[in-house]
């Protein structure tokens, strides 16, 4: 039966979902997983995900979780009670912010985390001030849920952090939240505390709400913390959501488990839309999760200790390159490094007017993947992730310092 033809022409794809790019980080590491599956050798810096294997006492539990029947029906869409408490204890401990377990929502990932979060917040037309650069996720999560993203930009020259001063020139009378993101991805910048209390106190003076990501809490050098904002800023308990989970800290990138914090009717709101989106997160996956929050940091210190290795090897390197300034990174595992200087020259017949420019050239020509700063914000900048081996990491610095020395 042929369709009418005086129907009218209706777009196959809604415009909210068709208005949503694509993850700029796991585009370039998919297409880098498929050139070394064709037999490239290329090397990716592009995902921001351990090379370590997830602890082993947090695999056994799985193991034995699979074995539970309990484990294998639905289980509360919220989270299984039991990893509810470890999350609000593992709070406490981390970061001294003091929670019940009905304040956490256990959700699929960070991810879900984050568009919970906006989802639950946001109406129409609401307003988020979004410090950039900023991983790629975030914009995309707010306009999903009916907001404005706000960019507001911070380069090299400020340590890639914003101040109270840029926040309040970018805030209107449609402004409702405020993101924060420290340690940061993709920059590693990390707010000290000071800095952290002046934001925190300005978004409450002006009723706005505060979604902090702290994902990378544990991922942090030279002796630097990760102030967490709720607790420099006591007043802004009940305007703050808290975004965490498994991913970073313990490597366990796959299996999927984040959360978020906050009051008890955003955390049952956010609990709500959760249990149409996707019900319970895996009971294995969760199972593991309590077995990691409950034990203890030594295999994080060990990653870490690998991290901070790679970091100062990886800066060194990018420093050395005529055209490219990269500030050493104080927390996660990315290295932000500035490729304005490269601008206008020209590399094997290709001039580079763009960090996409650059990014494209370092994969055609070096077989080095990395990502443009045109995934976070403003161009004139590469994300090189660290999480990678030691040699990977030298070898593909390497070949991008043979390629840009051709720079004319």
């Amino acid at each position: 039966m042929s369709p009418r033809t005086d129907a009218p022409a209706r777009p196959r794809v809604s415009a909210r979902v068709a208005g949503i790019a694509e993850s700029a980080t796991l585009a370039v590491d998919a297409r880098a997983k498929s050139l070394k599956a064709a037999g490239r050798p290329v090397i990716g810096f592009g995902a921001g995900e351990p090379d370590f294997p997830t602890p082993q006492a947090i695999v056994e539990a799985a193991a034995a979780a699979c074995t539970d029947p309990a484990n294998h029906r639905y289980s509360p869409a919220g989270g299984l009670p039991a990893l509810r408490r470890a999350i609000a204890d593992k709070t406490l401990r981390d970061s001294g912010f003091a929670v019940e377990a009905e304040q956490v929502l256990v959700t699929n990932g960070g991810k879900q985390a984050v568009y919970e979060a906006f989802a639950t917040l946001l109406d129409p037309g609401d307003e988020v001030l979004v410090p950039s650069p900023y991983w790629t996720t975030y914009p995309e999560a707010i306009r999903l849920a009916g907001g404005v993203p706000v960019d507001v930009f911070a380069g090299e020259d400020a340590g890639y952090r914003v101040g109270v001063e840029q926040l309040e020139a970018a805030r209107t009378e449609r402004t409702k939240v405020l993101l924060f993101n420290s340690p940061s991805n993709p920059t590693g910048a990390v707010y000290p505390p000071e800095e952290v209390r002046a934001i925190g106190r300005w978004a409450h003076s002006h009723g706005l709400w505060v979604v902090t990501d702290e994902i990378y809490e544990h991922l942090t050098y030279d002796g630097v913390r990760a102030a967490s904002m709720p607790v420099e800023v006591p007043e802004l308990a009940e305007t703050c959501v808290v975004l965490n989970g498994v991913a970073k800290t313990y490597a366990m990138t796959g299996w999927r488990v984040g959360w978020l914090v906050g009051p008890r009717d955003v955390v049952k709101a956010a609990t709500n839309l959760q249990s149409h989106l996707s019900s319970n997160v895996a009971n294995v996956s969760q199972q593991a999760a309590v077995t990691a929050l409950t034990g203890d940091l030594t295999a994080v210190a060990a990653m870490r200790e690998a991290f901070d290795r790679r970091r100062r090897t990886i800066v060194g390197m990018l420093n050395e390159i005529d055209g490219v300034e990269c500030p050493l990174p104080e927390g996660a595992f990315y290295a932000y490094a500035s490729v304005k200087g490269l601008f206008g020259r020209t590399v094997r017949g290709r001039t580079i007017t763009s960090s996409a420019d650059l990014a494209a050239l370092a994969l055609d020509e070096a077989e080095v993947a990395v990502v443009p700063g045109e995934a976070f914000g403003p161009s004139g900048y590469l994300r090189l992730s660290y999480a990678l081996g030691d040699a990977d990491l030298v070898e593909g610095v390497g070949r991008l310092q043979r390629l840009l020395a051709e720079a004319r």
